[in-house]
This record gives structure tokens, C-alpha cells and sequence, in this order.
């Protein structure tokens, strides 16, 4: 367990590499600054993933759509334009996920996890 002393974050986890899972304790203010930040990108960037996933494998989404009204000119053939908005939704997914599981390493002095409790017996020993 390392602390910090000039921003007020604890982090608790492992340092021996063996994957567990670091938790940096924060004041409830941060706390409540990243939760509602990070769900946000998240939520807004699977969104957006799986609007250019519709855009690149359907000709009637939204995505499509807005380019034909804009008349936007692609430079390249349309199926190299599948391939970059695929990737592109990808991306955007994974990148959705990420801050997610990122947002919820935080956790504020009164929180506790619920694995730490003794009294229950996980079937897992």
C-alpha cells in the first residue's frame, strides 16, 4: 500500500505482479468527478462504435445517411471506406471499455470491497 501525501490518493493493491487488483482511494469529490466522467466517454463511445459498425455493414443507418446529406466524397472505394469505419467502431468500443474499467478502480475512504468480507465463504478455495 502506497500513499500520497500532496494529492490525498491511496493505492492499494499488489505490487509483486501477480495481477490483483489496484484500487486508488480518492476524496468523495474525485470520486464522483471520475465516475460521472468515465461513465460518460464510455457510454458515448460504444454508442459511437456501434454507430460507425452500422454505418460501415448497413446503407440505411444514421451514419450513411448523415454522409449523403452532407455529400461527404470518399476518396476511396467503398469497401475500403467498410473496412476504416469497422475499424474505426472497433476502436471506438474497445476505447469505451477501457475507460470503464479504468473509472472503476476508484473508490472513495468509506467504501469497501465487497471481497474483502470474512464472513462469506466463496466456493472457490
Amino acid at each position: 500500500m502506497s500513499s500520497d501525501a500532496d494529492s490525498g490518493v491511496e493505492i492499494k493493491g499488489t505490487d509483486d505482479g501477480s495481477g490483483g487488483g489496484r484500487e486508488v482511494v480518492v476524496s468523495l469529490r474525485t470520486y464522483k468527478a471520475v465516475t460521472v466522467f468515465s461513465t460518460l466517454i464510455a457510454i458515448v463511445s460504444v454508442l459511437l462504435g456501434f454507430a460507425f459498425l452500422d454505418a460501415a455493414t448497413a446503407e440505411a443507418g444514421p451514419l450513411p445517411v448523415l454522409f449523403d446529406v452532407l455529400d461527404v466524397p470518399l476518396p476511396i472505394g467503398p469497401d475500403v471506406a467498410g473496412l476504416v469505419l469497422v475499424l474505426i467502431g472497433l476502436a471506438l468500443i474497445g476505447l469505451g471499455a477501457a475507460v470503464y474499467v479504468l473509472g472503476t478502480r476508484f473508490r472513495t475512504t468509506g467504501m469497501r470491497n465487497a471481497q474483502d468480507d470474512s464472513d462469506e465463504q466463496s466456493g472457490n478455495e
